[in-house]
């Protein structure tokens, strides 16, 4: 087989998708950064890929994307009983109800200070002005601080926040860039960590309860009962910040689909927040943001009747399973109603990973996002703007993608 790192890296999204439909139904093979490749899709295949016995991640994510989105160390690219202690700490930190709401206030918050400065300014960039407001809230709540004056070095950490994610999935300066940022926020973390150990008696079992998230991970210990080097600790502080941002994305999807169905906005506006989770969670089915995740087949398996050898490279399409019409009607249509009373199952919408938060690798600060959308898209709903003319396409050739002007909007209030 041909190694289809290229293609993939050429089509993006569509890579993927398209390989199925021209293989037919069923697992599809391949070949990528040259080892044989098997991709998967469906509720089942969730639980299958999610199964440490059928898949695992130590090994599976390559250099450039450790250097970039998750950081050497972290959580992801753990397994087995070392993955399930640090897993602990960001289920503590992500999926408690009342640091959620925190959250979500501290967002709405920062919403309205920013949407008063956006009245000011003839036009101002959604994306980029988002990003920044949410790096203020979140960093903020987790006890990382910004420095003085109105807007301290948010714009700067909103930046290298974004660029981490944005450089993950290409070469070139995108890339580079994106190390840079990583490299100099977990100096900076670092730092941060070694201050706060030096000046609480917490790490040595004396104090009370961490005070933030950032305190919590500078005082976690390891299945090995260790605490977590300095740098380790800023990656994953930055593992908590940094995918907080990246919904940065999705609320200017919501924009966007806002602006192709205009219908929709006095319901998202006023429709309280059952429909608000809803139109959150179409936004993460309908738009592009994680193309697939992967792991590595520890022994040979089988799935379906398919024989996996050992060292396999196994592909969960997410992507093509949050479009897959045999689990949604009319896919590629935006329609907020298809969630209207109802959760989505666990393994059945997939944007951030499938099976249980607590002990898969399942993204615990999902919670986080559909707190996060659910507070700022009715709140956009509610903000009078125009939307000048622009290039508002979403190419699926670039990972992550989003409209290519950033969704500028002018003359607010």
């Amino acid at each position: 087989m041909l190694d289809n790192t290229v293609p993939l890296l050429a089509r993006g999204y569509a890579w993927l998708p398209d390989l199925s439909r021209r293989t037919g139904p069923g697992a599809v093979r391949t070949r990528l950064m040259g080892r044989p490749a098997i991709a998967l899709r469906g509720p089942a295949a969730v639980g299958f890929f999610y199964d440490e016995d059928h898949v695992r991640r130590r090994t599976a994510l390559p250099e450039p994307i450790l250097s970039t989105l998750f950081g050497k160390g972290a959580v992801h690219t753990l397994d087995g009983a070392e993955h399930r202690k640090r897993k602990d700490l960001f289920i503590k930190v992500l999926k408690d109800a009342s640091g959620v709401t925190a959250l979500a206030e501290r967002v709405a918050d920062e919403w309205e200070r920013s949407v008063k400065e956006w009245s000011d300014r003839p036009r101002v960039t959604l994306f980029d002005e988002v990003s920044v407001l949410i790096t203020r809230a979140v960093c903020a709540w987790a006890g990382v601080p910004l420095g003085e004056g109105p807007d301290g070095d948010a714009r700067r950490t909103a930046g290298d926040l974004i660029a981490m994610v944005d450089g993950f999935a290409t070469a070139g300066p995108r890339h580079w860039r994106a190390r840079r940022a990583r490299r100099r926020q977990e100096e900076r973390l670092a730092r941060l960590v070694e201050d706060i150990r030096s000046a609480s008696g917490k790490t040595t079992g004396q104090g009370g309860p961490p005070a933030s998230a950032v305190e919590a991970v500078a005082v976690h210990r390891d299945a090995d009962g260790e605490l977590l080097d300095p740098r380790t600790a800023a990656v994953e502080i930055l593992n908590i910040i940094r995918p907080t941002v990246a919904v940065t994305w999705y609320t200017v999807f919501g924009a966007h689909a806002l602006h192709r169905n205009p219908a929709l906005r006095q319901r998202l506006a006023t429709g309280g927040e059952g429909h608000a989770r809803a139109f959150a969670h179409e936004v993460r089915r309908f738009y592009p943001f994680a193309p697939f995740v992967a792991g590595l087949a520890p022994r040979d398996v089988e799935w379906h009747g398919e024989h996996i050898a050992e060292g396999t490279m196994v592909l969960l399409d997410l992507y093509g399973q949050n479009h897959d019409p045999a689990l949604w009607d009319s896919p590629y249509t935006f329609d907020p109603e298809r969630f209207a009373g109802r959760e989505p199952g666990r393994d059945e919408l997939v944007p951030q990973g499938g099976g249980e938060a607590s002990q898969g690798h399942r993204c615990p600060g999902e919670d986080v996002t559909l707190a996060v959308l659910s507070t700022l898209l009715p709140r956009l709903a509610r903000l009078d703007y125009r939307v000048p003319d622009q290039d508002l396409r979403i190419p699926l050739n670039r990972m992550p993608t989003k409209p290519r002007s950033g969704f500028v909007i002018a003359e607010t209030h």
